[in-house]
């Protein structure tokens, strides 16, 4: 069997009575140090559209948004942008995708998918703009998911009352199959 670079974990968290989530750590194999840079990106790229699946999905700035915009502008990226501090981006292809994630891998940001994702929610992104990624902590039973991004560390963390850490796997695994990725529970 061919020996892989990258672990990709997935386990359930317990964040309290009536919310459920899934952390997932991008790890070099044998070790637990989180895998940044250019590979990630490009795994996080292959794995962000797999999660969602069919859903529409968008990813919600609130912080350094005029970075974002410039980049977006400079690159063709669409996003709109529903109040002063708030930037919602629709996912770029693939390609640009990798180089999005690599550029922002510093900033923390969100994703959402499903639900009122693509035809927007004032009420959310009002929040977002207030309260930052915490305004998923309610807004996540709205939608498939609502995903807190922290890839400077190498993980996301899924919040979702229909995806289970089983399902998150299997529809991960296809996406990392040729890019030297195990896809796991913890052990």
């Amino acid at each position: 069997m061919e020996e892989t670079a990258y672990r990709l974990e997935l386990e359930a968290l317990e964040l309290g009575p009536g919310s459920r989530a899934v952390s997932i750590e991008l790890l070099e194999s044998g070790t637990r140090e989180p895998v940044i840079g250019p590979d990630a990106a490009g795994i996080w790229a292959a794995t962000l559209p797999a999660l969602a699946g069919p859903e529409p999905w968008v990813l919600d700035f609130f912080a350094h948004i005029a970075r974002v915009r410039e980049y977006c502008r400079e690159k063709g990226i669409a996003f709109r942008e529903p109040t002063p501090r708030t930037l919602v981006i629709q996912p770029p292809p693939a390609r640009q995708l990798s180089s999005f994630l690599q550029r922002f891998s510093a900033e923390r940001f969100g994703i959402r998918a499903g639900g009122p994702a693509e035809a927007g929610d004032a009420a959310l992104e009002g929040q977002l703009a207030a309260r930052g990624i915490d305004a998923y902590d309610d807004a996540y039973r709205n939608y498939l998911f609502c995903i807190v991004c922290d890839l400077e560390s190498g993980s996301l963390t899924v919040l979702s009352d229909r995806l289970w850490a089983s399902e998150l796997i299997r529809r991960i695994r296809p996406s990392l199959k040729d890019l030297g990725v195990e896809v796991t529970r913890p052990s």
